[in-house]
């Protein structure tokens, strides 16, 4: 997605109500995420590992009771200096929910361990109503999450452009079993640039990011219309993403 077109915004109106008119106008319910980092030293990795089992037990529970909709705990693969190692995501239907959870997680007795205390950290909370997720739990995903910028002046109400170009790939990708689960979001409590947006997937194993590399693939050869539409609300200067392997996680 890194050519670029004119805006278009007869087309993207033209996809957005076409794809709200097949929904029948309906968005699904805010769903909240948690996302707590670390950048762990590497000397303290394995103490990490010890520490995280505990909390994705308690996390584990929480999804049983339905408290929450889903958590995972994940390590970092493409390594950058002085950014996060590891780091772990729950979410819930409410922010009520959410802080609920965040309590019990502080309140364990791990919560001021050595390991923690050694380590640097970073928490961000989103919002999103595009997600999807199979139920149950896995060891073998790799999460993947591109940040995106809006371009000056861009805008996407209620998500059309989005939900015609990316979801429709995503959810593709998602009944073929490609990806275990996805949400695009954006944060509710601004601590990075409130003019982003995330894009996660979590593919199921290696296969699935090389599906969903050659779907990208796929828009940008055959649908030129739905390409123009993502490439003039996204601003390809400052991208970025991240890699990792999914240790531990539950989807209701």
């Amino acid at each position: 997605m890194s050519k670029r077109f004119v805006w278009l915004p007869a087309l993207c109106l033209l996809i957005g109500s076409m794809v709200w008119a097949q929904s029948g106008g309906k968005e699904k319910p805010a769903m909240y995420t948690y996302v707590s980092t670390w950048a762990v030293p590497r000397a303290m990795w394995a103490d990490y590992q010890k520490s995280e089992s505990s909390d994705d037990e308690f996390l584990r529970k929480a999804v049983s009771d339905g408290t929450l909709i889903s958590f995972g705990s994940y390590s970092v693969l493409n390594h950058q200096e002085g950014q996060a190692t590891h780091g772990s995501w729950f979410s819930a239907s409410s922010m009520a929910n959410l802080m609920k959870v965040l309590e019990g997680l502080r309140s364990a007795p791990d919560a001021t361990g050595p390991v923690l205390a050694a380590s640097k950290h970073w928490d961000y909370i989103f919002t999103s109503h595009d997600y999807n997720a199979h139920s149950g739990t896995g060891k073998n995903g790799y999460l993947r999450v591109g940040q995106w910028s809006y371009k000056h002046g861009a805008s996407d109400p209620g998500g059309k452009v989005m939900k015609a170009a990316m979801v429709t790939i995503l959810e593709k990708l998602f009944s073929e079993g490609a990806l275990y689960a996805y949400q695009i979001d954006e944060e509710a409590v601004h601590s990075s640039d409130p003019n982003s947006l995330n894009i996660a997937i979590i593919a199921s194993g290696a296969e699935g990011m090389d599906k969903f590399d050659a779907a990208i693939d796929d828009l940008e050869k055959n649908n030129p219309a739905a390409g123009a539409a993502l490439d003039s609300l996204l601003e390809p200067h400052g991208h970025r993403d991240f890699l990792a392997h999914v240790d531990a996680m539950a989807h209701k």
